[in-house]
């Protein structure tokens, strides 16, 4: 079990897994391990999300759906296929608590009496101190 939050919960059965071979240096080690995990779930047939957990994950992961509506994530972090695995599952679990939060809402604010009356006699004193400076034309 994914537990994403105290409330959002998914069942490991959900995902498929498959690994490859990693790329970069490695020596021998790598052309013999498969040890990149990568991780497929079906995101839009997932009864463990909600919807709108999901509309928010839809808007802030595009790039991480496939056009079936599966989430693919893969890691080569480490040489070892069971940490590849928990660090693909951690990403998920990441990905999931950000869209999970709820977006507070804005509601907008007037200025306060006090505030508009220090901004008119603010204007006023500026504008008296420029009325001062004139120079006029009386010599």
């Amino acid at each position: 079990m994914l537990e994403v939050n105290a409330t959002l919960r998914i069942p490991l059965d959900e995902f498929e897994w498959s690994f490859a071979r990693s790329g970069g240096p490695g020596g021998q080690n790598v052309n013999k391990v498969a040890s990149k995990a990568v991780l497929r779930w079906n995101f839009d047939g997932s009864p463990s999300v909600p919807d709108d957990v999901k509309a928010r994950f839809r808007e802030r992961f595009p790039s991480r759906l496939t056009t079936a509506g599966e989430v693919v994530l893969a890691s080569e972090l480490t040489r070892d296929q069971g940490r590849n695995r928990e660090d693909c599952l951690e990403k998920l679990a990441e990905m999931l608590r950000s869209a999970a939060v709820r977006p507070k809402i804005r509601r907008p604010t007037k200025p306060s009496k006090g505030s508009k009356r220090r901004r008119l006699a603010s204007k006023k004193l500026e504008s008296a101190r420029k009325t001062n400076r004139k120079v006029t034309g009386d010599d």
